[in-house]
């Protein structure tokens, strides 16, 4: 017995400690994770999306970033917004939906949170995750001090003319590449997409090109 509460307490003190260690994590949920609709109207679309690009249909994801810094662990992730008190969610910023016109009405806005011990719904649902990005507290700071700083581009639309629409993920991929991360040994799970992520880089390497010198292997710290 005394053992086994030992053992149990080591693995406790070790969680305890990776969850309070400098970092930027990744997590990668299944799109719609939690939301029957959502999941639905996903595999529509890239149903139709294989089919025009002559290719298997693949499972589809949505990111979201934990940084962990001295001062605290965030969430950060964009959604839709949910209510007037964006602050109790630690909300810097908010965009248009399918149109800027229809952005003037909440139900066709987004929000991007930069949340303090905040949460990732359906987190129980991500897969392959979390994968470290980098255990540099320089970096991690810095991926949170770009957060305002986000094109507020119209979600679902492909404003940049990137070549794919920008979403939630066009945030994660944008923020590790402003942030000089070395995007690209980041990939969504086996056998998975992750639309809008291309987008975020094409504008991303438009607005700063990456420096290598600052760059960091995710996982490498």
């Amino acid at each position: 017995m005394r053992a086994d509460w030992l053992d149990f307490t080591l693995a406790d003190d070790a969680a305890m400690t990776a969850e309070s260690e400098p970092g930027v994590d990744l997590y990668w949920l299944p799109l719609g994770a939690g939301g029957h609709s959502v999941r639905l109207n996903g595999r529509v679309f890239e149903a139709v999306a294989a089919r025009l690009e002559r290719r298997p249909p693949c499972d589809l994801y949505h990111s979201a970033l934990e940084v962990r810094v001295p001062e605290g662990r965030f969430v950060i992730e964009q959604a839709p917004v949910r209510d007037n008190n964006g602050l109790e969610r630690g909300v810097v910023v908010e965009g248009a939906v399918e149109s800027r016109r229809a952005g003037r009405f909440r139900l066709f806005r987004y929000e991007v949170r930069r949340w303090r011990d905040g949460v990732i719904p359906d987190i129980g649902e991500a897969v392959e995750s979390p994968q470290q990005l980098t255990g540099d507290p320089l970096l991690a700071q810095h991926v949170l001090d770009l957060v305002p700083a986000v094109p507020t581009l119209v979600w679902g639309r492909d404003e940049s003319q990137a070549g794919e629409m920008w979403n939630s993920n066009s945030l994660i991929s944008w923020l590790i590449a402003r942030t000089g991360l070395h995007v690209e040994s980041v990939h969504p799970p086996a056998g998975g997409r992750a639309p809008g992520w291309r987008a975020g880089l094409v504008v991303a390497h438009r607005q700063q090109p990456i420096a290598d010198s600052v760059g960091r292997e995710p996982g490498g710290g």
